[in-house]
């Protein structure tokens, strides 16, 4: 699973006011090369949560993101480089997501979330 998709993704069990950012609890991480492109970086970086970002691509043990950003950093190979691979190439391969307000945990298997809710949940 990308840090793209987990920028996402949210707690949807019933009653949960607070379940975005999901935490990342890493078994198994891979880093999966993809071909750089800038347009498509600079188009997704108003859709994401940059502080879930960041967050997220440390406990991915990636520590190449700035704290604080702003629209004039698009201008910046560099950035837009690091950006690229936080966003893109970093893989949550086995573990799980966690809810910040319950706990409840959703598994990662083969880099795919399972977001079922239980009946109870719903």
């Amino acid at each position: 699973m990308r840090l793209l998709t987990h920028n996402m993704l949210s707690c949807n069990i019933k009653g949960v006011t607070n379940g975005f950012p999901l935490g990342l609890e890493i078994t198994k991480r891979e880093i999966k090369e993809v071909e750089f492109n800038s347009d498509f970086v600079r188009n997704m970086f108003a859709k994401i949560e940059w502080k879930a970002l960041v967050n997220a691509a440390k406990s991915m043990g990636y520590e190449e993101l700035p704290e604080e950003v702003d629209s004039s950093m698009l201008e910046s190979d560099e950035f837009l480089k690091r950006f690229h691979h936080a966003l893109l190439e970093l893989h949550l391969e086995e573990g799980a997501l966690v809810c910040p307000e319950t706990g409840r945990q959703f598994p990662v298997v083969k880099g795919i979330p399972n977001m079922l809710l239980n009946e109870d949940e719903v």
